[in-house]
């Protein structure tokens, strides 16, 4: 079955074979496999010694490990481009991007590799790469899973989670790795809807499973803030961490060479400045979320570029414009996967209040159902 080079790193055959199959990023530490992060500079590193701790979460809870997945080197790219691991695939639209950082986990479970696969989302490298690829994402709560054994080793932003082909196995992978995880039926959902500025195919396709009786208008003056003082956070914690391979003579691929330099004029006084729009951006969508079950947007403003597009900076800028400030927050957010009218890759994401991922995962069951149903069933083909 995993015969996919592009997307599958190693092939294992941990935990119980009768459980279900899981594929984990190449940045979380399997006993006895050098944690390379797609990245050549890490090549030659040590076998690790133990277990991450959601892998070993996962092996005690049942599942059966079935290999490691291909990523954007060093978590560090919103494309899934990496010429020295592999670039995986976008296994439905093969011309577009499958998205990063967590773009192996997310081609694997379109490709029907496994029936569920891990991630790490910094700025958004699981529901974006989810979204690129349609099949579900979910980020939990910050600190929500232990990170130990994850890389990078010390983030205030990165987050573990679950992709699943779909909305059930979406919430049964989140009950295998949450502390406490009770699932939860919703059918009636209060949603607040967030407007932003989305291309319109974009919109029709939320709008096309949304409905007002569900939803009241929810604005978060503070998202395109929180977007900023994202990227100054994730830039400065990452040169803490990498800086020092792109000042040496490391094999490194040139954009995370560029961008690791980059994020390496960033100052501590910036730091600083993004930590207060942090806890302003927190306590928006705490307040936001008074009375709702969810607050909901689109996962990206735009279908994910073709490979030639975005070859263009400017054409990826946008991708994580959505998601990225709740890795700021710290809120949970889940990732449906829609498809636009041309049958292109789409995104709902729904936000939720700090350990109410078992609420998300009943909001996203609620709309797969309705995505199956007319009139939805036409709009997604």
């Amino acid at each position: 079955m995993l015969q996919h080079t592009d997307i599958i790193t190693n092939t294992l055959a941990l935990g119980d074979a009768k459980g279900p199959s899981v594929l984990v990023k190449e940045c979380l530490d399997v006993q006895g496999l050098p944690t390379r992060c797609g990245s050549a500079a890490f090549a030659d590193a040590l076998a690790a010694v133990a277990h991450s701790d959601v892998v070993a979460r996962l092996i005690a809870g049942g599942a059966h490990i079935a290999g490691t997945t291909t990523m954007h080197e060093l978590a560090f790219g919103v494309t899934g481009a990496n010429a020295y691991a592999g670039t995986a695939p976008n296994p439905l639209w093969p011309n577009r991007i499958p998205g990063g950082s967590s773009s192996g986990s997310a081609a694997a479970v379109a490709a029907g590799l496994c029936d569920f696969a891990i991630g790490t989302d910094t700025g958004g490298s699981i529901r974006q790469p989810a979204c690129c690829c349609g099949v579900y994402g979910l980020k939990p709560t910050q600190n929500a899973i232990s990170r130990r054994g994850a890389i990078p080793r010390a983030s205030s932003l990165d987050v573990i989670g679950p992709f699943a082909a779909s909305a059930e196995m979406l919430t049964r992978a989140a009950g295998m790795l949450l502390d406490g995880f009770a699932p939860l039926q919703i059918d009636a959902p209060k949603l607040g809807r967030v407007p932003v500025q989305v291309d319109a195919d974009i919109i029709a396709a939320v709008d096309g499973v949304l409905s007002p009786r569900w939803e009241t208008v929810t604005p978060l003056d503070g998202l395109e803030a929180a977007f900023k003082a994202g990227i100054t956070l994730i830039n400065y914690e990452l040169a803490g961490e990498f800086g020092h391979l792109a000042r040496s003579n490391a094999t490194l691929g040139a954009d995370v060479r560029a961008r690791l330099l980059n994020a390496l004029t960033v100052t501590p006084e910036m730091a600083a400045e993004a930590e207060q729009i942090r806890t302003q951006f927190t306590q928006e969508v705490d307040n936001a979320l008074t009375g709702l079950d969810a607050l909901v947007l689109p996962t990206m403003p735009c279908v994910p570029p073709t490979w030639d597009q975005a070859q263009d900076p400017a054409a990826l800028i946008p991708l994580t414009k959505l998601v990225r400030p709740f890795n700021l927050s710290g809120h949970p957010a889940l990732t449906v996967p829609l498809r636009t009218a041309a049958g292109l890759p789409a995104g709902l994401q729904l936000v939720g209040r700090k350990g109410e991922e078992a609420r998300l995962c009943a909001i996203a069951e609620f709309l797969e159902r309705q995505l199956t149903t007319e009139p939805f069933v036409e709009m997604i083909g």
